[in-house]
């Protein structure tokens, strides 16, 4: 009855009209980012089969890497920065100034690295076409800064443009996706997609917006990246148990390995996708109203261990109906990383939405290098010797670590506040 009351409360006030209008429009961004891909991984899976999955899943572990450094932490400082000062225009133009440059020269650096780890590693030579194509959706990202629209909290901006990229992706694969070595065609119309929603999302906060991209100097730039040094950090470490993982299963097991963790892994990535609604709708807001964290963070949990028995019980009729019988040892995956959901939600709650907030950027990344570091050295035995169940077990396991070690300190931080 308390919650429920709170939430009427919530719903009545102007703070609350704005947080249901943006939870509607994110969930009918994250409907139409899911269900899309839903009505094409079935066609897929039987036309590209496990080893085509497999070679776009390692393209894509790389990009998340690089994904991550162009985003440099901006995803959370710069949102919080701008949704304090969103009536400043002159004072908005300035952070989504220096943001957009530096994440450029993030972009350019990459790439060059990228280049040279194509030509010198042979596992990357092999697949530099698909890494190649799947590198086309940075600059589309960059260019579609939807952290700026949710600072600004115009979620309706991000779901207008994503569901015309999505539309137009879906369509194409249906049209030019024939048979196996059409397999490059689904991160190259990804991709297409990310540039094109970028394209007018550029027109819509420099024309419309009239928010004024201004030239930046060099030493600007290199301030404006180490001022997000620390959510760096804490975001680029997962990456040392989640998409490692994956670019070392591709190296040791090979392509059909890194299909079967893939297909395993993405109902716990769009059921992830779905719930993440709550936590970037309520980031603004917990930014200017902390006080709010305790009804939060009670909501969010409550949905983080349902959505973690559903996915698994359900996991053996997602796989057989989404994927096919060729991909059955992907149940096993799911019910494996499915426990470690409701510790993901975990480090979201008393992590990016309370640790963050309060100014502890420094213990929040410490936290996550440690169970990134654990995750790392359990990697290479666990897939060596289990391959894609390792991965799996090292997935799982680095996230548990990761949320109960957040939890722990934010509620010390929590209970001296009080």
């Amino acid at each position: 009855m308390e919650i429920k009351s709170k939430i009427n409360r919530i719903r009545q006030s102007k703070d609350g009209k704005v947080l249901v209008e943006n939870f509607a429009y994110l969930s009918l961004l994250q409907v139409a980012g899911y269900v899309f891909p839903l009505i094409t991984m079935p066609y897929l899976a039987r036309v590209i089969g496990v080893e085509g999955f497999g070679r776009i899943a390692f393209a894509s572990a790389i990009m998340v890497w690089i994904q991550t450094v162009a985003d440099w932490g901006f995803n959370y400082t710069a949102t919080r920065d701008v949704a304090k000062n969103r009536e400043d225009k002159d004072k908005v133009s300035d952070i989504f100034s220096r943001v957009f440059w530096a994440r450029c020269l993030l972009m350019l650096f990459s790439f060059v690295l990228l280049a040279l780890l194509v030509m010198l590693i042979p596992k990357f030579r092999e697949n530099a076409a698909v890494i190649f194509v799947t590198f086309l959706m940075i600059p589309g990202h960059i260019m579609f800064p939807d952290w700026f629209f949710q600072a600004m909290e115009r979620m309706k901006y991000i779901t207008i443009l994503n569901l015309l990229s999505k539309l137009l992706f879906t369509t194409l694969v249906f049209v030019f996706v024939k048979d196996k070595e059409d397999y490059i065609l689904q991160p190259l119309f990804v991709s297409l997609g990310f540039v094109f929603a970028g394209m007018v999302a550029m027109y819509y906060i420099l024309v419309k917006w009239k928010v004024k991209l201004k030239f930046t100097s060099f030493s600007l730039i290199i301030k404006t990246i180490n001022s997000s040094t620390d959510v760096f950090v804490n975001n680029i470490a997962p990456n040392l148990y989640n998409a490692f993982s994956t670019i070392l299963l591709g190296i040791l097991s090979g392509n059909t390995a890194n299909g079967i963790l893939d297909a395993g892994k993405r109902f716990y990535q769009i059921a992830y996708g779905f719930v993440s609604n709550i936590s970037r709708v309520f980031f603004p807001l917990l930014s200017r109203k902390l006080e709010k964290h305790t009804f939060f963070s009670r909501v969010y949990l409550l949905i983080g261990i349902f959505s973690s028995v559903f996915l698994f019980v359900g996991a053996p009729l997602l796989i057989k109906i989404f994927f096919g019988e060729s991909f059955s040892d992907s149940v096993l995956v799911l019910r494996i990383i499915s426990i470690s959901f409701l510790f993901l939600i975990m480090q979201s709650v008393y992590g990016s939405n309370y640790l963050l907030i309060i100014g502890r950027e420094k213990l929040m990344k410490n936290i996550t290098i440690f169970s990134s570091i654990v995750g790392f050295v359990m990697a290479f035995p666990l897939i060596y010797y289990f391959s894609y169940i390792g991965a799996a077990i090292v997935f799982s396991f680095s996230n548990v670590l990761l949320g109960i070690l957040t939890m722990f300190y934010a509620i010390r931080f929590k209970n001296k506040s009080i």
